[in-house]
């Protein structure tokens, strides 16, 4: 794909997150909104997969740590062919397979996650696998920035390092906002890519909502021979949603019917203006 039908499937993955969790009434927003377009670079452009055959064993691996963030998974896994895209109309409904936390029942999805901090340890770990099985596939997880206070993350962050696993791919949604507010205020993660570098990591930081620059950084790993990868995205909460942009309370919410059709109406502007370019 080009970068400008990148862009423009992005904003049909803002459409379809956004549509999934006004019908189920639940999901969280903002995250999901602030790393669509990571989404859509990945799994319309990086990553190497195959649809009909999601056990391929030349597969790339994607772990979303951030597992809340779910709907931008699902609408993009629907779309490159997973599953139909008339399953996203049943998320989170009685007995629906697509519930609020990635589920490995679901063709394209490695591993359930959830539980913060846990992604970067398992995308280590199946990297540590290739490596000694001499294969070539890679490994990319992405991240929030809010789940960085978890030791968890610098446990993992550490043993990538120290196995020079440049098969590894780790991206950090970095939207300065969680649940209870501002990651500063919460707990300081700057310097981040100081940190990150302290732990032995080859780090880029990039504008996360600009498709040129995620589609060069993805395209560029591993960022140094022997050294893991981080790339640091810098992105809008609610990006696409003027009324959810920077604001915290997005992170978990549901747009009510007015929000919800102008939100749907912007999106329809946005494509029209991706067609004329």
């Amino acid at each position: 794909m080009t970068i400008e039908e990148l862009k423009l499937e992005a904003v049909r993955t803002r459409r379809a997150l956004l549509s999934m969790i006004y019908h189920a009434k639940t999901g969280h927003t903002g995250g999901a909104l602030s790393s669509a377009d990571i989404m859509t670079a990945l799994f319309f452009k990086i990553l190497t997969l195959d649809p009909a055959n999601p056990s391929w064993e030349g597969r790339d691996y994607f772990i979303l740590s951030k597992g809340h963030c779910v709907e931008g998974y699902l609408a993009v896994l629907a779309a490159r062919g997973f599953f139909p895209t008339s399953e996203l109309e049943t998320f989170s409904s009685f007995k629906s397979r697509l519930i609020g936390h990635p589920n490995n029942k679901i063709p394209g999805i490695e591993m359930n996650t959830g539980a913060l901090g846990h992604g970067l340890s398992i995308s280590v770990g199946i990297a540590i696998g290739l490596k000694k099985d001499r294969k070539p596939n890679r490994v990319f997880t992405l991240m929030g920035d809010g789940e960085l206070a978890e030791g968890s993350v610098w446990e993992a962050a550490m043993a990538a390092s120290h196995y020079k696993l440049d098969n590894l791919v780790g991206i950090i949604d970095r939207n300065h906002l969680q649940i209870s507010g501002s990651t500063e205020d919460v707990m300081g993660l700057e310097p981040l890519a100081k940190r990150w570098e302290s732990f032995g990591w080859e780090v880029k930081e990039i504008d996360g909502n600009a498709m040129e620059e995620v589609v060069q950084a993805l395209s560029s790993v591993p960022l140094k021979p022997t050294k893991p990868t981080m790339i640091i995205a810098h992105t809008t909460k609610g990006k696409g949603v003027k009324e959810m942009e920077h604001v915290a309370s997005w992170h978990h919410g549901v747009p009510n019917q007015q929000l919800f059709e102008q939100a749907m109406s912007d999106f329809d502007f946005m494509e029209r203006e991706l067609y004329h370019e």
